[in-house]
């Protein structure tokens, strides 16, 4: 069996939605000090949905791969879908991932989660700060 499924391999040869969104109305960066990923995910939001979404990461094929695909299931979505978005739906839309690798798919989740708490701060819209851990990467990294 291959260590790494048909999807993840398409979307870490072929990323979709790479690059920055300049005038985005979210951004959010996440990292893993343990493994040295860095993720941002940058979101364009209109009516309440998100039109654009776009990602730079510095990272394994796994990390990439889970940006890619994350990138690709909230384009489109509502603002409080998009806040549904869990790395278990992410490593699902892959069709899977390596136990080893599943904390690339907590970044994506994560990443989006960062994007959109910048977007709710900008525009004074309340949210749960529970939502929304100090340190949202403590989960899947070793620094704390």
């Amino acid at each position: 069996m291959a260590l790494y499924s048909e999807k993840v391999m398409d979307h870490f040869l072929h990323p979709r939605n790479v690059g920055v969104i300049e005038d985005a109305d979210g951004v959010g960066e996440v990292g893993n000090a343990k493994c040295g990923d860095i993720m941002k995910i940058f979101l364009k939001i209109d009516d309440g949905v998100v039109t654009d979404a776009k990602f730079s990461t510095f990272g394994c094929g796994s990390a990439i791969a889970s940006s890619s695909m994350a990138t690709e299931m909230i384009i489109g979505q509502p603002v409080d879908k998009v806040m549904e978005l869990t790395n278990k739906a992410v490593v699902e839309a892959l069709d899977g991932l390596p136990a080893y690798k599943l904390h690339c798919s907590v970044l994506a989740e994560e990443a989006v989660k960062a994007a959109l708490k910048d977007y709710f701060d900008k525009n004074n819209i309340p949210y749960d700060p529970a939502q929304f851990p100090d340190c949202p990467s403590c989960a899947s990294c070793e620094m704390h």
